[in-house]
């Protein structure tokens, strides 16, 4: 009778236990194929690491089904408050593994910020905050993101109210810190994401003042995909027996096939152009080397007949910001921007990254290409190098120990397109068209969204679309090659034909009217809206 009611309290206590499971909301399980960046694990289970069940919930609801390589080596170490150094590949959920750890260590009745998480880049910390708030939310943890570029009135306000975690650039939390607004005193967990790049030389003063504010027993956690030397001198000053984690046996992403073109430099536009009509992308993220030919390219892309936004450090952060937002829920196909986004950025739509400009170092390629490929997807690199970039491109490979092929007349889909029948991301994306009606714009954010936009929305629809449309202008010599199906050359566009543009103060091209009319808006029906008369967006109105 005993043996009886014990099997009978052990199962109703393990229904219990997966009774919480059942009341989940997880996102649509992705069903594309990963490589072994991720799924080379030892059969840890995120249950096995003794996390809090709300803590856990979160975990579940964000999509997260097994931890990862580094997530199963740091988390458990972290749990144990010792210090980490871990070294992981971009895109393998390094994030994850130091947010995991430091929500677990909150008490959320203690009003005193617990966890400050450093990292070198606004749009990165406003994508780390989420991440926090996504994994947290039944926790009732509240979290803080404070960058520079807003003001700083606003920060001071929010800090008189409860925070349990600060993500911040260091140049703000320092600020904020000197000022005595943000209390640090009680912060046991310290994280440097992108440590590489917080311990050059341009962070380093502020990092060491910033510490001066943290407690002697603060764990220290750091992570990054590159660690040069000078993170060992912090190492041995800073660090107190820290645990070693390092998984690059090889330094590229399994998941990312690279080519090169050997062009010359007025070939490149020619090239990119080529490269949008013969390639599946679905987003895609173009490197410049400076913020001035990042403007001067999303001009030439726009005059091409394609949807674009652009990004760079010279813009107001309000810019970057919408920018950044946009391009993440697939409002645009196409983002031209510096190495303002090489780090961190996390969108798992972008399946090409196309280096206009071929970097200078290893480092910076590594992390440019990372942003395709992520979490041990498919993806496509795509190098346009020159006569003078031909050392960069051997010393690069031989850093990293790949080897970039030349392009090849055609490229197999198979390596950067998911194959059919998995998630809502599977779509079939179209090749931008210099002419575009306003039902087709609507369509094809339709596919880009999985079919969240539904057609029986009328109040969506600004008043202009009720109207009858005006009859369309006469078709450029550009758009005329492209309804013929012929590559848009730059140089098959006369001198006297070609728009006379100008930049405005904010960023925008000013695009003559007759050429604005031809080209579609990506983002959704009609033109856009008067929130994008600022910078950062090339798309003409």
């Amino acid at each position: 009778m005993s043996q009886q009611q014990s099997r009978a309290s052990s199962s109703a206590s393990a229904s219990t236990q997966n009774d919480w499971k059942n009341g989940l909301r997880p996102p649509p399980k992705d069903f594309r194929p990963q490589t072994e960046d991720v799924t080379a694990t030892k059969g840890i289970e995120f249950e096995d690491m003794y996390i809090r069940r709300e803590l856990l919930m979160g975990i579940f609801e964000a999509g997260f089904e097994k931890p990862s390589p580094i997530q199963e080596e740091a988390i458990p170490i972290a749990l144990t408050k010792r210090d980490v150094l871990a070294r992981a590949k971009n895109g393998t959920g390094k994030t994850a593994a130091f947010v995991i750890p430091s929500l677990q260590q909150i008490d959320v009745n203690k009003h005193k910020i617990q966890a400050l998480i450093l990292v070198p880049t606004r749009e990165l910390a406003l994508q780390t905050s989420q991440v926090c708030k996504v994994l947290g939310k039944h926790m009732g943890v509240q979290v803080m993101v404070t960058t520079g570029g807003t003001t700083l009135k606003d920060d001071i306000l929010r800090l008189s109210e409860v925070v349990h975690v600060l993500v911040a650039t260091p140049g703000r939390v320092l600020d904020l810190a000197g000022k005595g607004v943000a209390d640090l005193s009680e912060c046991p967990v310290f994280v440097m994401d992108e440590a590489d790049k917080l311990l050059s030389p341009e962070f380093t003063p502020v990092i060491e003042q910033l510490l001066g504010y943290l407690p002697k027993d603060r764990q220290v956690m750091l992570f990054s995909a590159t660690f040069p030397m000078i993170v060992k001198d912090f190492k041995e000053k800073h660090m107190s027996s820290p645990y070693e984690i390092n998984l690059m046996e090889e330094l590229t992403l399994r998941g990312v096939t690279q080519y090169y073109a050997f062009v010359e430099e007025r070939q490149k536009v020619h090239c990119l152009n080529t490269l949008f009509s013969k390639l599946q992308i679905n987003q895609s993220i173009i490197f410049c080397n400076s913020t001035n030919r990042v403007e001067l390219l999303a001009k030439k892309i726009t005059e091409l007949g394609y949807s674009c936004f652009y990004s760079h450090a010279k813009m107001l952060q309000s810019h970057r910001n919408r920018v950044f937002h946009d391009f993440r829920n697939g409002v645009c196909r196409n983002l031209v921007c510096s190495d303002l986004l090489t780090r961190g950025i996390d969108i798992q739509a972008v399946n090409v990254v196309i280096n206009f400009d071929f970097p200078k170092n290893s480092e910076t390629y590594l992390h440019r290409i990372g942003r395709s490929g992520r979490f041990g997807h498919l993806g496509l690199a795509i190098n346009l190098v020159t006569y003078e970039d031909r050392f960069s491109l051997y010393k690069i490979e031989q850093e990293l120990g790949t080897e970039i092929q030349p392009i090849p007349q055609f490229i197999d889909k198979a390596l950067y397109v998911a194959p059919s029948g998995g998630s809502g991301e599977e779509q079939q994306p179209q090749q931008p068209k210099p002419q575009q009606s306003a039902s087709a714009t609507q369509k094809q954010l339709q596919q880009q969204s999985g079919g969240v936009v539904q057609q029986k929305q009328p109040q969506t629809q600004p008043p202009r679309q009720q109207q009858a449309p005006p009859p369309p202008p006469p078709l450029t010599v550009a758009a005329q090659q492209a309804q013929a199906g012929q590559v848009l050359y730059q140089s098959t566009i006369p001198p006297q034909q070609q728009p006379q543009q100008a930049m405005r103060p904010n960023g925008m091209a000013q695009v003559q009217p007759q050429l604005a009319a031809q080209r579609a808006y990506a983002g959704g029906p009609g033109p856009a809206g008067p929130g994008y008369n600022r910078g950062g967006v090339a798309v003409p109105r």
